[in-house]
């Protein structure tokens, strides 16, 4: 059958072409799967070498942030170990506070007797007034 019309239906292939077909269709997937598994490694190595910097540069900066702390630590540490000795203790402030009453004792005892003998002046003085005025009242009175 050599010049034999050949049928619009299915057409009959040799099972070696068909087995060499799926050959080269296997060989393309495996070349195609091979070319992403590398663009894949290539850019997980890109990735990674991206990351390895951000780590680099992450340490480094944390470095600087860490040697500036440190640094405003010290000098605050200094600045306070010079000003300990300027301020007063608590038993500095006592005996400043002893100190001061004993001082003032004498001078509040004095205000003390001049507010008391001045109060006796100005009641004795009141009365005087009174007394003048209670005169004065009935004189006018009587005079009427």
């Amino acid at each position: 059958m050599a010049g034999a019309h050949r049928a619009a239906g299915p057409q009959w292939i040799h099972i070696r072409e068909h087995f060499t077909v799926l050959r080269e269709a296997d060989h393309r997937f495996q070349e195609e799967r091979d070319r992403r598994y590398t663009e894949t490694n290539i850019e997980r190595e890109k990735a990674l070498k991206i990351k390895e910097q951000a780590d680099r540069d992450a340490l480094a900066l944390a470095r600087a942030d860490q040697t500036y702390k440190d640094e405003r630590a010290n000098n605050l540490r200094t600045q306070l170990e010079r000003e300990r000795g300027d301020y007063a203790t608590k038993d500095d402030l006592a005996n400043l506070a002893a100190k001061f009453e004993a001082t003032m004792d004498p001078v509040l005892k004095y205000v003390a007797t001049a507010q008391g003998s001045r109060a006796g002046q100005i009641s004795g003085w009141q009365l005087l007034v009174g007394a003048v005025l209670a005169i004065v009242a009935v004189v006018a009175f009587v005079t009427r």
